[in-house]
């Protein structure tokens, strides 16, 4: 298995740079002609998702959409695949960012009934109070 980090999902999914892109189009190629996968943590999904947002200017829905895809395929494994989904789930339904629904998806899954927050985009969210 090998880890990816940010930058080279960003180079993958945005292709900005064409020779960085066709590396990790050819990274994909041999290791999955190898039958190898490729890690995903959470961390670097949450990351990826903010520099779509903040320095691609994604929509919500392109961020979405393009977490879908990468949950969808076959060769990535991902830390948290459930997680993940479940935190897309409030993602789309909502207005908070993506690492504030991870944050309240991997809450819940702790056991813990409530997260206590004073971020509003999350405070609409089932299972989300103020302090």
């Amino acid at each position: 298995m090998i880890a990816l980090d940010t930058n080279v999902l960003v180079r993958f999914l945005v292709a900005d740079d064409m020779a960085q892109h066709q590396r990790v189009v050819a990274l994909f190629r041999r290791g999955i002609a190898r039958g190898e996968t490729f890690f995903v943590g959470d961390v670097v999904v949450a990351e990826l998702t903010w520099v779509l947002r903040a320095a691609y200017r994604f929509e919500r829905v392109q961020i979405g959409a393009a977490l879908r895809a990468l949950l969808e395929a076959e060769h990535l494994v991902f830390e948290s695949t459930d997680l993940l989904r479940r935190a897309l789930l409030r993602f789309q339904a909502g207005s908070a960012g993506f690492a504030d629904c991870l944050i309240a998806a991997r809450g819940h899954e702790a056991g813990c009934a409530t997260l206590v927050t004073f971020d509003r985009a999350l405070l609409g969210q089932s299972g989300v109070a103020e302090p």
